[in-house]
Formats: C-alpha cells, sequence, structure tokens
C-alpha cells in the first residue's frame, strides 16, 4: 500500500522556470505566458532564492498608467507606486522570498500560503537554493487518492493497532473520500482517537462514526443463552 504524501516533496513540481534579477520586464511577462504560472522565482548566484515576481507585482505599471502622481490613494501605496516605474526583477520581486521546504508538512504549506495570500511558493534547500514549486493545487493532489487506498490505510495503520484484538469488529468505508467508522462502543476515547487519526490522514475529505452497543458477550452462568430445556 502506498501511504500519504505526508510533505511538500511528494506533491511538488520539480521541473521550474526561474528568472534572474536582471530580467528585463518585458522577458518576465513572456516566460509567464509561456510556462503559464502567475509567479516566478528570482535566482541570484549558484540558483539560491531571492525574490519572487508574480502578477500582482506586474500589475502596477498598468493600474498606475495614467494615474496622478499626487492622488491620496498612491501615497497609501508606495511600494505599488514603486513597482509602476520598475523595469526589472530585482526592482519588481517581493524580497525575501517566502519559501518552503521539502520536507515541510503539506498542512504546514497550506497555511503559508492561506496566511500570506499567494497562490505557489518556492521550495528550497537548507542554503535557500531553489529545489522545485509547489502551488495551492499541488496540495490538493492529495483528495485525489482512490477510496480503497484511503480505506486500507485507516484500517492498517489506525484500526489495526488502535483497536487491537477487537479491531474486526469496527468496520471501514470510504465514499467521495468521506471515511465511516462502524463499530460496538467499547471505549468512547478510543473512538474519538480514531476520528482525530482519520483526519488527520491525507485525502481524507470528513470522518463520521456510526457506533453500537458493546457486542453482548457469554459468561457460561446460568441463564445465559436461549432456553431450550423442557
Amino acid at each position: 500500500m502506498e501511504h500519504s504524501p505526508y510533505t511538500v516533496s511528494d506533491v511538488m513540481t520539480q521541473t521550474v522556470v526561474a528568472i534572474g534579477q536582471d530580467a528585463r520586464f518585458k522577458e518576465i511577462v513572456e516566460t509567464m505566458e509561456q510556462w503559464k504560472v502567475s509567479a516566478l522565482p528570482v535566482l541570484a548566484g549558484e540558483g539560491r532564492v531571492i525574490g519572487v515576481v508574480s502578477e500582482a507585482d506586474l500589475l502596477p505599471k498598468e493600474e498606475f498608467r495614467e494615474s496622478d502622481p499626487d492622488r491620496a490613494e498612491q501615497l497609501r501605496r508606495p511600494d505599488e507606486v514603486r513597482k509602476a516605474g520598475a523595469l526589472t526583477a530585482g526592482e519588481l520581486m517581493s524580497a525575501p522570498a517566502l519559501t518552503v521546504h521539502a520536507g515541510d508538512t503539506l498542512a504546514q504549506a497550506a497555511r503559508t500560503m492561506a496566511f500570506k495570500s499567494v497562490k505557489r511558493l518556492p521550495v528550497v534547500d537548507s542554503t535557500g537554493i531553489l529545489q522545485g514549486m509547489v502551488s495551492r493545487s499541488d496540495l490538493l493532489k492529495v483528495f485525489l487518492r482512490p477510496d480503497e487506498d484511503l480505506a486500507a490505510e485507516v484500517r492498517e495503520e489506525i484500526v489495526a493497532p488502535l483497536f487491537g484484538a477487537s479491531a474486526h469488529q469496527v468496520t471501514v468505508s470510504v465514499r467521495d473520500g468521506v471515511v465511516t467508522l462502524r463499530g460496538p462502543l467499547h471505549d468512547r476515547s478510543l473512538m474519538v482517537a480514531a476520528t482525530r487519526s482519520v483526519r488527520a490522514v491525507e485525502g481524507v475529505v470528513d470522518v463520521t462514526c456510526e457506533v453500537t452497543g458493546p457486542v453482548p458477550t457469554r459468561t457460561g452462568g446460568e441463564g445465559t443463552g436461549p432456553h431450550t430445556g423442557p
């Protein structure tokens, strides 16, 4: 069974187009159009990421084309006004670059994108050398995992070790990424732990528990079992 992709290295794109800090404005636009990307890492030296140029960095040149330089709006947005007059990647880029590492979890990368409102992030090593790129769409790939794979992982890596000898009493079904656990409730804390663990599996959309009462057990004492005598 293939395990969940827990880190950025599992989903990132390793073939990455990048530019140098001397790249001209038109060259940047042409590169974005050619490769169908919305942002480009800017490299220096042996491939160290020093910044990122995105479509948002380029738009001020069009936005402020006919603007009055004394407008109050421009005074409130000096960085965008500066970028409107920029000609090279070094002048346009957002720096220092916002990056992630290949070993970061997908949750960490997703939080960074959400908090900083960016669509893609350069992936770098410990020295800042470019390793790849990860985008929002890359992070969503985990939700394409087949239901069968999710069910197998939940059974083998969560239910079996957590419930031990009674694991056979817990059934696991998955439909469209939603995991359903069914079984007798011997220990409520186990179901709570199972739900939490299943929710952490990459590709799981949601978790539901359908529990029943404990399975009756025979003690062999008097009065147990069906009465068959006269």
